[in-house]
Formats: structure tokens, sequence, C-alpha cells
């Protein structure tokens, strides 16, 4: 056995027993199921049989197959059908088609063709087994039949198809002839003149509307739907409406159901006279036998409440208005008042499946719960509907509970202002036990959040947000609870919706009590999508942080504990981390903490880490910009140039020799703009604008606390920055500067100027999403203020900031156990700067702490 690359035994070491299988408590709910392996090998002769000539055509290979082959290789062909149709369509129809007639039905009925080829094989077929009636072929060559009819000329549908309907629609044919003929039906009345439809179709269906067999005139009104919209409105009313009211008091259930559901369908079709005079008294029919007598219809009934609701809107009187809601009602709760008194293994058929029909119709009343708020007005929602909606929510049924979380979003716009209403619903929804309804309740979480933040008027604003006390721990408590589950997907969904909360709660409730665990996800989570998720969404936290002292704190822990972790998989984590930066924040901010770090891995002694780097350097090059990054352009060079000459792993080595390649064609990015950058160059710039108004705002915070004696709220601020907005274009008068060698942003002399930055930094954070900010730190240039050294020496070094002892302590050990580091030092790369200070010390590879510098890196390979 050979022994495994250098890649994968130092993954081995790395990531360790428990991190490719998870905990083992996690496992004990699965059933390992050991089944034999099952060997199947051919002997010479079956080989020999089933090789074909290679040089063959698709058309010859193909009728070679169906003529010779065996019956799986019948079937490829036939899987391949429509490749060959749209290949060659004439060869496929003249030599493929005959072949596929001869085969056994089993293998005829998976045929598939595209539909503009159904006149020429699928409707001769279709109507050949229909003819015959025979019930497992003829059935899926008629559904084929049946999509296909929309493309057939009508001459072929007349000779083909209505002229032997006429017989095959008779009481002398067997039931199966007339159940296809009326599907049949359904869908010719588009294809013909009004002339054609009343004379020839319309008798055939008022015949089989009333046939002697239920099951006929069940499936003849269900396609009443189709024919209503192919006759129009004048035919519907004479001839459909009449047959509709007859079946809806139909000896069948079945029947009355299909009368029903086909009523409210067309409901938009009726007119108001008809609608109250004819509609509305079989609606209320159907409401009092549904209780009394036929709970048959009550599934269905529950089902399109809805829609029942918006068709008869302004029709119902104020009495019918009060009785139709008492009915919702009095479903929404069907089945919880009963007690049956039975042990769970003991409770008889019947009434098990009776409580599966009362969970279903109220299932489907809270499916159909934002139409009845629509129905009563939002305004009425807390003294009609409250109650209705709390028993929703608290349902012992998991799936009434999934179905009004899917709503949830639904009602929290109707209610708009009164969306305060339901906050304890959301509440009890995010900590529900089962994780069916976490997941789809997080579905549209972000806009959920948003309206309990800001829905209402601008005078209760505040209030708005100290209402939820219990927001910030049912989040935390989804978070764990799907982080404690086997549900990945659900967990990295959460995580992925948690970057709105920079919108929804303050900076520093991100800080304490989210951004810790992100940190512990990255890097003791298993599964690579939760931890991705994660990453990215650190990101946007750090994205929208307002303290400097925290910032810096969470960039020194990237960098120390991934990008200079012991486990080369934390390492990959900086790596997708570094892509996420580059993403959302502007190019600056990436070469001043990151970009150093980053290509320091080009000495990683782990392949797989070098690879990805490898695929990430186009990106990590997309930052700089010339002239101002030309030493960080040198280093970068330098790197690749080492990795060329010194790389030892051949996959490594073939992926960064297509690297050079890619780096070679790219075109670098200009200090002044370019017409084929602008639109980047645009978006970048106004990245950094926004870094800068970031800085400015923090000052400005700052200084009022000082000047007032007082802390100010971030509410304060909110508020503030909701009653202004950042224009979306940028104004020319407004400079944007970017730290240089001095380590200052070149200041305004125009008041208007400042006064109109301060306006735009206090509404800043109001912005959308997608203009992600980052922070240029005004501090990181005191360490840094001589000028870059281009010798070959000075390549291999990193520059260092070396900050106050107090600027990053931000609170006392004891009253934060998982705070951050205090008192780091953090690399910085800012444009203009390159000289070494104050490199950190460590280790080699995996087992001590890495070193900081390249030249360390050099070293310690």
């Amino acid at each position: 056995m050979h022994p495994p690359p250098p890649a994968a035994a130092a993954a081995a070491m790395d990531f360790g027993q428990n991190s490719l299988f998870g905990y083992m408590e996690d496992l004990q709910e699965l059933t390992i199921i050991e089944r034999p392996v099952r060997r199947s090998l051919k002997t010479p002769e079956e080989i020999e049989r089933l090789t074909v000539d290679e040089d063959l055509s698709d058309i010859e290979r193909a009728v070679y197959l169906l003529s010779a082959g065996q019956d799986v290789q019948g079937t490829s062909v036939i899987a391949n059908l429509p490749f060959l149709m749209r290949q060659n369509p004439a060869e496929t129809l003249r030599r493929v088609l005959p072949k596929v007639r001869c085969l056994p039905r089993s293998m005829r009925m998976h045929t598939y063709l595209p539909r503009e080829y159904g006149s020429h094989y699928v409707c001769p077929e279709g109507v050949t087994l229909w003819r015959r009636t025979l019930t497992g072929v003829s059935n899926a060559w008629l559904e084929t039949l049946l999509s296909v009819i929309e493309v057939l000329p009508k001459e072929t549908l007349r000779h083909e198809i209505l002229n032997p309907l006429v017989s095959k629609a008779q009481l002398s044919q067997t039931v199966q002839s007339r159940l296809v003929s009326c599907k049949i039906l359904g869908k010719l009345t588009n294809k013909f003149d009004a002339h054609t439809i009343k004379r020839e179709i319309l008798p055939l269906v008022k015949s089989l509307c009333q046939d002697v067999e239920y099951e006929v005139r069940s499936c003849m009104c269900r396609q009443l739907e189709n024919i209503a919209q192919g006759i129009g409105t004048e035919l519907t009313k004479s001839v459909v409406l009449p047959e509709l009211i007859e079946l809806s008091r139909d000896e069948g259930s079945s029947v009355r159901l299909a009368a029903f559901e086909t009523l409210v369908n067309l409901l938009d079709v009726f007119d108001t006279d008809d609608r109250s005079q004819t509609i509305l008294p079989l609606v209320k029919s159907f409401c009092e036998k549904s209780f009394k007598a036929d709970e048959s219809i009550l599934i269905s009934l529950s089902f399109h409440l809805g829609k029942l609701c918006h068709g008869l809107y302004g029709i119902f009187t104020p009495d019918q208005h009060l009785r139709f809601l008492e009915f919702y009602k009095k479903l929404c709760t069907l089945g919880l008042q009963q007690e049956n008194g039975h042990n769970e293994n003991q409770i008889p058929p019947q009434i098990l499946e009776q409580e599966k029909k009362y969970i279903s119709v109220r299932k489907n009343c809270a499916y159909n719960f934002p139409a009845m708020i629509v129905f009563v007005d939002p305004k009425n929602f807390h003294l009609e509907l409250y109650s209705t909606f709390f028993c929703l929510c608290h349902d012992p049924e998991v799936p009434v509970r999934y179905t009004i979380a899917i709503c949830f979003y639904e009602v929290s716009k109707l209610l708009n202002s009164g969306v305060y209403l339901i906050h304890k619903e959301l509440i009890t929804l995010l900590q529900d036990e089962s994780l069916e309804v976490l997941d789809a309740l997080i579905d549209h979480l972000p806009e959920i959040l948003e309206l309990m933040s800001t829905g209402g008027e601008s005078s209760v604003q505040e209030n708005k947000l100290s209402s939820l006390p219990d927001l910030i721990p049912a989040l935390t408590a989804a978070e764990q609870r799907a982080a404690a589950s086997l549900k990945w997907r659900t967990h990295e969904k959460l995580l992925q919706k948690y970057a709105c909360l920079p919108h929804i709660i303050s900076s520093d409730q991100i800080y304490y009590r989210f951004l810790q665990r992100m940190f512990t996800i990255m890097m003791t989570n298993n599964v690579l999508p939760v931890q991705k998720a994660a990453s990215r969404t650190l990101c946007i936290f750090l994205r929208y942080n307002r303290k400097q002292e925290q910032r810096h704190e969470v960039i020194q822990k990237l960098i120390e504990q991934l990008g200079q972790g012991k486990s080369y998989w934390n390492r990959l984590r900086f790596l997708d981390t570094c892509e996420f930066i580059i993403e959302i924040f502007s190019k600056s901010f990436f070469c001043k903490y990151f970009f150093l770090p980053a290509i320091e891995l080009t000495h990683d002694p782990v392949a797989n880490v070098r690879m990805k780097l490898c695929y990430l350097l186009p990106k990590v090059k997309s930052t700089l910009k010339i002239p101002a990054d030309k030493h960080l352009l040198q280093q970068l060079e330098m790197c690749v140039r080492k990795l060329l000459c010194q790389e030892k792993d051949k996959d490594v080595l073939a992926i960064v020799k297509r690297t050079v390649l890619e780096l070679d064609r790219m075109e670098m990015s200009m200090d002044a703009f370019q017409k084929k950058f602008y639109e980047k160059d645009l978006l970048d710039q106004e990245k950094e604008r926004e870094e800068l108004l970031l800085m400015e705002m923090e000052q400005l915070e700052k200084e009022k606390q000082q000047n007032d004696g007082r802390p100010v709220s971030d509410k304060t601020f909110e508020k503030k920055r909701r009653d202004t907005k950042t224009p979306t274009t940028l104004p020319k008068s407004i400079p944007i500067s970017v730290p240089g060698p001095s380590g200052t942003s070149t200041p305004s002399t125009s008041k208007e100027i400042k006064k109109s930055k301060l306006i735009r930094s206090q509404s800043f954070n109001n912005q959308a999403f997608h203009a992600k900010y980052g922070n240029l730190d005004k501090c990181a240039s005191k360490s840094s203020t001589a000028g870059y050294t281009s010798s070959v020496s000075g390549l291999g070094k990193t520059s260092v900031i070396s900050l106050p002892d107090d600027s990053f302590r931000t609170r006392n050990a004891s009253s934060t156990p998982t705070s951050f580091p205090s008192n780091p030092s953090l690399p910085s790369t800012s444009r203009g700067t390159g000289n070494s200070v104050d490199p950190k010390s460590s280790g080699s590879k995996d087992t001590q702490p890495r070193k900081a510098t390249l030249k360390s890196r050099k070293s310690n390979p």
C-alpha cells in the first residue's frame, strides 16, 4: 500500500478522529445498517456482447442497440431520445423511432419526446393505445398525449382525436374509456372555434356530467374549469354554471367536492349577481353540511377559504361576515377540545383517522391566515384574530406550527404598525422545539426583524426594540439548538440570516452575544458550509462594528487564531475569510490588515493550504492599486516566484503554473479612475468613504460623551440615521482620502463639506447591506511613518503596528470571561508604508505557534 500524500497525512494529523465524524453523542441516534457488498462481474462473453464499435455515430449506435442490444442498452437509448431529436430530428424520426415502437410495452412507457415532435410519434401511439383501452400502458401514453395536444395541428386533432372521442364517450364504452374522454375534452376546448365547441364538444360535456358512474361525473366536473376558460363568459354562465349547481347537490361526496372546488376556482369569471344570488348560498350550504353531515369536505373547504374570502369580498352582509369569521375560528381549533380518554397505544383506527383529518384542517387554516387578516381588516386584528393566531402558534401539532411560521412574514407585513402585537409569538416560534418550525421561520427572519424594529410611528420608535427583551436569548438559543442537531442546513441558513442583526440590535450586543460564537463555530464545527456561513456573518458583524477597539480585537483574533493557527483546517478557514473580506470591505482595508498574513501562507507546510491560496491569489492581486501598492505587488511576485522554484507537490505546482498565467493576464487597477474599471472603482471608493465616515461617527460619539458627560445610546443614532438618507452618488466636492505615510487623512477645509460628512455619518448604518464597510484605522499609522524601502532583504518582512496598551481594553477580565484578548498588535500594510516593526515570535508548522513573518517562514519550511 502506498503511503498517503503529504497533504492528506497533514490533514489527518490536524483534523483528528473526532472532526471526521463529529462527536459520538451526535451519532447515537443514527442506525447503521450493514449490507453485504454485491459484486457483479461480467464474463468475457457478456462483455463482448455489450461492446459497441466506437466509430459508430449516435444514430447508428442507437439503431444497433435497439436492434441487437440488451434491455438495459435499449433503455439508455430511450433516455437519450430528446438529445437525438435535438441533434438530428430527421434521422431520429426515420430510423430510431420505428425501432422504439418494436420495444416491449414496459420500456415504451418511459419514452419521453420533446413536445414539438409529438405529432410524429406520440399522437399515433397514444391514440392507438387509447383505442385499445390498455389500462397500464394507455394511461402512460395518454398523459404524454395530453401534454402535447397544445402543439398539435387542428387537422390532426380533429381526425385523430375529436372524431374517435364522440364514440369513446358514449355510455356503451367502458368507464376507463369515458374517464379518458373527460380529460381529453378539457384539453381540446382551447383548440377549436366557438361554433365547433358549441356543436360538437359541449354536448359531450353535458352527457359526461350526467353519467351514471360517479367517477366519470367527478372527473368531468374537474375539467369544467378548463372548459370555461376556453368557451368564454357567456357560455360559462349558460352551460357550465347550471351543471356545477346540479353537481354540487350530487349524491356522491367526491362529485360534490369537485363541484365546490371548481366553483371556487371560477369565482373571478362570474359577476356580482351570480356570486351573491347563486354561489354564496351554495357556499353557506357547504359550510353548514361540513359539520353536520359531510365532514369529507372540511379539508377542501379549509384549504379554499382564502380564495372564498377574496372572491366574495364585498358581498357578505355584516351578519354573514361575522358568521363566516366564526366558522373560520371554529376550524382553527377543530379537534383541540376533544378528550378521547384513550391510551396512545389503544386509540381506535377511526379516531386516529379523524385526528389526522382535523390536523389537516388546522394546517389549512394556518395557510389561509393572511387572507383572513385582509378579510377582517388589519386594524381589527387584535380584537378579531389575535386569539386565533395565538392558538395556531401554540398548536400541539408540528405541521400546523410549521405552516403558521411560513406565513409569519406575510402576517407581519399586513399588520404594519400593529406588528408589535405578535412580538411574543415570534419569540415562541424561535424557541419551538421542532427545527422544522425554526427552519420555516428563518426564511424571512431578516425582513421580520426589520419590521419589528422599524414598524409603527416615529413617536414610539424608542419602544420598538425595547419591547423585545427576549429576542437575543431566543436567537442564541435557536442557534445552539440547530448546532446540537444533525440538521446542518438549518444551522447554515440561520447563521446566514444573522447577517441582518447589525440593522436590528446594537453593535455592543452583537459583539458580546454573537461575535465570539461565530469564532467558536469557525474553529470547532465539523461542517464546512456552516463554518463558511459563520465566517461570512462574522465579516458582516465586523463591517458594521462601531468601536475601534473591538474591530482591532476581531482582526487580531482572525490573524492569530486562524491565519497563524496550529490546525491547517483553521488556516483554510482564514483564506475563506480573506475572500469574504475582499468581497465586503474596500481594497485598502484588505491590503492594510490581511494582505501580508494571506500571502504568508505560500510557505505553509500543508499542501492543501498552499493550493487554496493559489486559487485566491488573483483576487488578492485585484485589491492592489498602482503605484501606491507597488511594494505589495513586489512581495506578491516574490512569493509566487518562490512557489514556482521551491514547490515539490505536483498538484500544487500545476495550480501555481495556471495561476501565474492568470496573474500575468490581469490588468492592474490604477489610483486614478480608469474607464474599464470605472464601476468597480466607484464601488470601492464608496466602501472606502463609508469606512472613513464610520471613523468620524465614532469620533463624534466620543466627543459628545466628553462634552455632555453622558453616554450616547445606539438607539439615538439609529433614529438620526433613519431621518436622513445617504446620497447614492458621490459628490465631486468631497475628497476621498486614504491614510498615507503620515497616517492621517487629508482634512477638508470647507465647513460645509465637514457638515455634509457629519450628516452622512449619522445616516450611514441605514444603507443596504451591499454597501459593506471596513475600517481604516487612524491609530495604525502612528507606528509606521517611514517610507517603504524596496529591497530584497525587506521583502521577507511584515509591517506590524505597535499600539498603546489601553487602546484595546474594553472591559475588565472578571466581567467578560469570553472577551477577546486585549492589547494586540496588528500587522499593517497601509498604502505608502512598509517598514517592519516588532514582528511576532512564533514556532514552526503545526506543533508550535506559527511565525508571523515571511522571513521566519522561509527558515521553517
